[in-house]
């Protein structure tokens, strides 16, 4: 094991979580999502936001948790896994034009030619297509591994939480405003993988993703 520890936390309460309704682009929080987020603040200051050193969000921003005086890293690659409106970011021109978001580094959310091989980050292809999931869990695995930071915060939706801790689409359940902690099994492995260290918070129940409804999972509380 390594000496890292992630704090893996899936978004409180959104829209299309209480609709089912996963049409709905970039879906915000719900009166009680809000609720979750700061009652997770409330419940986690003593432990791991006072510890954290880098707090990695995806992009959309919309349900991310907020961590004052942390430095804050876009990662468009942490975004959800299936190609549905719900699961898909908005461009970087939106995002910034929004003041909640103001102070933030969009630059991450670039699309170079040179960056996995040039695929936008919200157009679901090529390195962000469904089908290479793994390869993109894998990718941020790696990534979080060769930080510098010993403790830090992913802020993502729960399908591609279930891909980068568990290595494979699983069904494993990931309630809302949930974090669990994780190390890396080994400081050298290809596929940099994590094992888990305990649970940390939970405020909300395991509201269903689009894999869950695709696949006819019901919904547990």
């Amino acid at each position: 094991m390594t000496d890292k520890t992630i704090y893996f936390t899936r978004h409180a309460q959104a829209e299309h979580n209480v609709a089912e309704d996963y049409t709905i682009r970039d879906a915000p929080l719900t009166k009680l999502g809000r609720q979750q987020s700061a009652e997770l603040r409330e419940d986690t200051e003593e432990l791991f936001q006072k510890e954290a050193e880098l707090l990695v969000s995806y992009a959309p921003l919309r349900k991310r948790l907020e961590a004052e005086g942390k430095p804050v890293i876009l990662l468009p690659e942490l975004q959800e896994v299936n190609d549905l409106p719900c699961d898909t970011g908005s461009d970087r021109s939106f995002l910034e034009s929004d003041p909640e978001f103001s102070g933030l580094d969009f630059t991450p959310l670039s699309d170079s030619p040179a960056h996995h091989n040039g695929a936008s980050w919200t157009s679901k292809q090529g390195f962000f297509a469904p089908e290479n999931v793994e390869e993109r869990a894998r990718w941020v695995r790696r990534w979080l591994r060769e930080r510098k930071e010993k403790k830090i915060v992913v802020v993502a939706h729960g399908d591609i939480l279930r891909c980068i801790t568990d290595g494979y689409r699983s069904a494993t359940p990931w309630a809302n405003a949930e974090v669990r902690a994780y190390t890396f099994s080994s400081a050298d492995d290809d596929d940099a993988k994590v094992i888990s260290v305990k649970e940390v918070a939970k405020e909300g129940g395991n509201a269903p993703t689009s894999s869950d409804l695709q696949n006819g999972r019901n919904r547990t509380y």
